[in-house]
C-alpha cells in the first residue's frame, strides 16, 4: 500500500454538513483503489469503515489575461464511517509533530 493512499481531508460546506451524519470527504491518491482506501482510513485514525465512494476530477482549463493553464487532477474519496468518529482537526496517532 503507497504512503500516499490519503493525501488531505478536503474542507468544505458540504463535506462539513456530512461530517455530522458519519460521512468524510478525502483527496486521495489517483491510483488508490476502494479497497486501500478502506484499510487506510482504518489504521491510520482507528475506525471502522461501512462505505468508500470515489470520484475523479480532470483538470479546468483556466485563463488569467493571455495566459492558459489547468487546474490539477485529483480524485476524491467519500467515506462512509460506521462507528466512531474522525477529528480531522487533530494529527492521528504516531503522526505527531514533536
Amino acid at each position: 500500500m503507497p504512503s500516499f493512499t490519503i493525501i488531505r481531508p478536503l474542507f468544505s460546506e458540504k463535506a462539513q454538513n456530512a461530517a455530522a451524519s458519519g460521512v468524510y470527504t478525502f483527496e486521495v491518491g489517483k491510483n488508490a483503489t476502494k479497497l486501500e482506501i478502506k484499510r487506510a482510513i482504518e489504521n491510520q485514525f482507528g475506525v471502522k469503515v461501512e462505505k468508500v465512494r470515489t470520484q475523479n476530477f480532470k483538470p479546468e482549463v483556466k485563463r488569467q489575461g493571455r495566459f492558459l493553464g489547468e487546474t490539477k487532477a485529483f480524485k476524491k474519496a467519500i467515506v462512509k464511517v460506521s462507528q466512531g468518529s474522525i477529528d480531522l482537526w487533530v494529527p492521528p496517532e504516531g503522526k505527531k509533530k514533536k
